[in-house]
């Protein structure tokens, strides 16, 4: 098995503090339609091989600029395209990549790096509309404003070419995923890595790790109509160890109901709008039943997904911020076939799986390696991604 032209792996050196000379340091950016914040981690990597290197950081976002962001989001859906001169939007773009900054400044300073060491850096900015059935997407964040501030290469915008090729542009981390599962030693029938963040996603991995057979698709909502929830009824960004979720009951005829939508059932490859999903019948639960409730929905959109995959997966590895609510990991338990675990068990990080997943990219795209393939984005071949933004002199 011969897969050094995409992809090695190696099983060691997870959060290594020695930098490799063989080696790229590259940070990654994320701030996801959870909306909580920046999530900010450094890779070493030749784009084949990864290593997590040092500690990575998560900067919250205050209340006021998740609001702002909220507004943003809700201006982009009523234009329904990318627009380019909408004053509001804009400045949020130049504050987003701000804050953006200050979250790469605090991961140098915990890390004690100095810039000179950082090679590139990986932002995906903040999503606001993303529609593939009309093939394109809007991220906004200013790639060229934080490359000149810092005199650090940038790549941004990691979703248009992979659209503009006939692919989702969505999701992009599977090839990440495959690079941490070549990590682990033992060969799985077949194995799942399950992101839940504001949306959910799933990355099928078959036993020989070729990425030429990848499959991999948003399976449904994850955090953001929780969090959006709890929000609305309770004022916080989220529900903090489940403890809503945990008292609450499931409303199994509005549960269904809501499955019948024909997403669910529609062969991959597929993606998501953090707000695809209109959730009819929830305003007439309590906040506790409606938390249950959500919490099921985003289950049982995963369960529909173990059906789509060309094997049942025998371990799930899961990643993002849905794995701290204890209610929702019970439920995975119990409804998927295989056996789940959290990604921690294979040695990374995973609250920062995305960002890291961001500088691994953005070191494919400065040796123009892939990024997409037809089995994850259903882009007709594979294809590299980004775009690079060098510092001015």
């Amino acid at each position: 098995m011969d897969q050094k032209e995409i992809i090695r792996g190696r099983p060691d050196q997870a959060g290594s503090t020695e930098i490799n000379p063989d080696k790229i340091l590259a940070a990654g950016l994320m701030s996801g339609t959870s909306l909580d914040g920046i999530d900010a981690a450094l890779v070493l990597t030749d784009g084949y091989d990864v290593e997590p290197y040092g500690k990575p950081v998560h900067v919250p976002y205050d209340q006021d600029f998740q609001n702002l962001i909220r507004e943003g989001i809700g201006r982009a859906a009523l234009y329904g395209e990318p627009v380019k001169d909408d004053m509001t939007i804009n400045k949020l773009e130049v504050v987003l990549t701000d804050h953006h900054q200050t979250a790469l400044q605090k991961l140098m300073v915990e890390n004690k790096l100095s810039w000179k060491k950082l090679d590139v850096i990986g932002f995906h900015g903040q999503t606001l509309l993303h529609k593939p059935e009309a093939g394109w997407t809007w991220q906004i964040g200013k790639g060229e404003q934080l490359a000149n501030r810092l005199q650090i290469p940038v790549v941004n915008d990691f979703r248009s070419r992979d659209m503009s090729l006939g692919g989702q542009g969505a999701p992009l981390a599977p090839i990440y995923h495959l690079a941490l599962a070549c990590r682990r030693k033992q060969r799985d029938k077949s194995l799942a890595l399950l992101n839940i963040g504001g949306v959910t996603n799933l990355t099928w991995i078959p036993p020989d790790r070729r990425p030429e057979e990848l499959l991999a698709f948003d399976t449904g909502p994850g955090n953001a109509l929780l969090n959006d929830w709890i929000h609305k009824h309770t004022g916080n960004s989220f529900d903090q160890d489940g403890a809503i979720s945990v008292t609450g009951k499931v409303d199994q005829a509005l549960l269904e109901s809501w499955m019948a939508h024909d997403y669910f059932t529609a062969p991959p490859p597929k993606s998501l709008d953090r707000n695809m999903f209109e959730v009819p019948g929830l305003d007439g639960l309590s906040v506790e039943d409606g938390a249950a409730t959500l919490c099921a929905f985003t289950v049982e959109t995963v369960k529909a997904a173990e059906g789509l995959c060309p094997s049942i997966p025998e371990n799930w590895y899961v990643c993002g911020g849905g794995r701290h609510n204890p209610v929702i990991m019970d439920m995975l338990r119990k409804r998927l076939l295989g056996t789940v675990h959290l990604i921690e068990e294979l040695g990374a990080q995973g609250d920062f799986i995305e960002a890291e997943a961001f500088a691994y990219m953005a070191v494919r795209k400065l040796k123009d390696l892939p990024i997409s393939f037809p089995g994850t984005t259903g882009v007709a071949e594979p294809s590299p991604g980004g775009v690079i933004h060098y510092p001015a002199c």
